[in-house]
């Protein structure tokens, strides 16, 4: 996927955020030395694996140009402890990688190598507002959109710095590469909480959370809440996240997204894609939490993101500049030129019909947000948007893809109808 940027560079959507428990790759996570010998024989099984963790090697120079920031860096093939989920990381969120990021993995089913996959290296669009107290917490890393590859046990990654404009080459130096490049290897881990908090989610919430019929004496325009499987249904392991919860004042927009983490997905896997971004989120790129406030999949069942309440305004990470009085729906998967599902779309309406009209809002309507600041609005500008926007209307990105942006005037549609507008 490609967007574009205030220079016409893209940019994507997957979720950003700051403030976690630790720094990333530090406890609680699995790192790999990257001075271990690989594995030769594809067969090759650890003798322990835990499920749920991440493998963090770091990439390292493929020509002679030894020196940090080499315009070509990577990791051979090898064999690895079971992963889900790849993406790449560097230290300096603020440092964009202007170049190409590829892997391969190897199926744990079939042995069979896949080809080589482009991750979106443009994913800055999904901070925390500038100046936040979670943007500058310091253990924020840059980072690709991560991609869901399934179960896989074999890995090999390949980054090559663009080429300079002709019009800004002043010297003949090779262009460079962001430092502290390193490959996240995610393990979804299992659907269950771990058993030292299960006790505690279990009291706390259900797994899933029925639809109920709208409030219409209370609330002539909200629409019924819809089915929705909450944290502790998709397995989250609430000890990984920022404990608390951090809240907006009301919910006036929904901007949707798509994840960009591939549509190489079974709905049944959903839970899995769900867990490996939150874990990627969080221990890899150092966010406070996953950033989506709700997740959608091809089937159009309706997750919970961010903690702190389904009905409640808690201040997401999906939008940058955007992010007061307003929520993130990202859809699983990519939307570039795929055609998103009726069943999501649908699942998209009954979200957005009842959430926003829990706070007045007419999903066919417009309404005024207050920029944080960002690449289209300055901080402080009032701008006028769609109740339910697409990313790209309040930053300059392809977010949410060519074909799910266009059907969102269907979602509207069918939102307020189920307002009964």
């Amino acid at each position: 996927m490609r967007g574009f940027l205030a220079s016409s560079t893209g940019v994507t959507c997957a979720a950003a955020l700051a403030l976690p428990l630790a720094p990333p790759a530090a406890a609680n996570t699995t790192t790999t030395s990257s001075s271990a010998p690989p594995v030769t024989s594809p067969t090759a099984r650890p003798e322990t694996y835990a499920p749920g963790g991440t493998q963090s090697l770091p990439l390292a120079p493929l020509a002679r140009d030894r020196a940090p920031g080499a315009a070509e860096q990577g990791l051979p093939r090898r064999d690895v402890r079971h992963f889900s989920l790849v993406g790449v990381v560097w230290d300096n969120p603020a440092t964009e990688l202007h170049g190409r990021v590829e892997v391969r993995t190897r199926a744990t089913a079939t042995g069979a190598w896949s080809g080589w996959r482009e991750l979106e290296t443009h994913n800055a669009d999904h901070a925390a507002d500038p100046g936040t107290p979670e943007s500058t917490s310091g253990r924020v890393r840059g980072a690709t959109a991560p991609l869901w590859v399934g179960e896989s046990d074999g890995v090999e990654v390949r980054v090559r710095a663009a080429d300079a404009p002709a019009a800004a080459r002043t010297a003949p130096a090779a262009p460079r590469l962001p430092t502290g490049l390193r490959l996240e290897l995610v393990d979804p881990g299992e659907d269950t909480p771990p058993p030292a908090n299960r006790a505690r989610t279990r009291a706390a919430q259900p797994a899933v959370l029925p639809a109920l019929p709208a409030r219409q004496k209370t609330k002539p325009h909200a629409g019924p809440r819809p089915r929705i499987t909450t944290r502790r249904g998709w397995g989250a392991d609430e000890k990984l996240r920022q404990k608390g919860f951090v809240y907006t004042k009301k919910v006036k927009a929904a901007f949707v997204h798509h994840s960009d983490t591939g549509n190489n997905y079974r709905c049944s896997q959903a839970p899995s894609v769900i867990r490996g971004i939150y874990r990627y989120h969080v221990r890899s790129m150092g966010w406070r939490d996953l950033g989506y406030n709700f997740l959608v999949d091809k089937c159009g069942n309706i997750y919970e993101g961010r903690a702190g309440g389904v009905s409640k305004p808690v201040l997401g990470a999906h939008t940058l500049g955007f992010n007061s009085n307003s929520m993130g729906i990202a859809v699983l998967g990519t939307y570039s030129s795929k055609k998103p599902s009726s069943a999501a779309l649908k699942a998209i309406a009954r979200l957005t019909a009842w959430k926003v009209g829990l706070y007045g809002m007419n999903p066919r309507g417009k309404t005024y947000l207050k920029s944080g600041g960002g690449n289209l609005y300055p901080k402080g500008r009032k701008v006028r948007l769609n109740v339910i926007s697409g990313h790209r209307d309040g930053f300059a990105t392809n977010c949410p893809g060519k074909k799910l942006y266009a059907k969102l005037g269907t979602a509207r549609a069918k939102a307020a109808a189920y307002q009964g507008r």
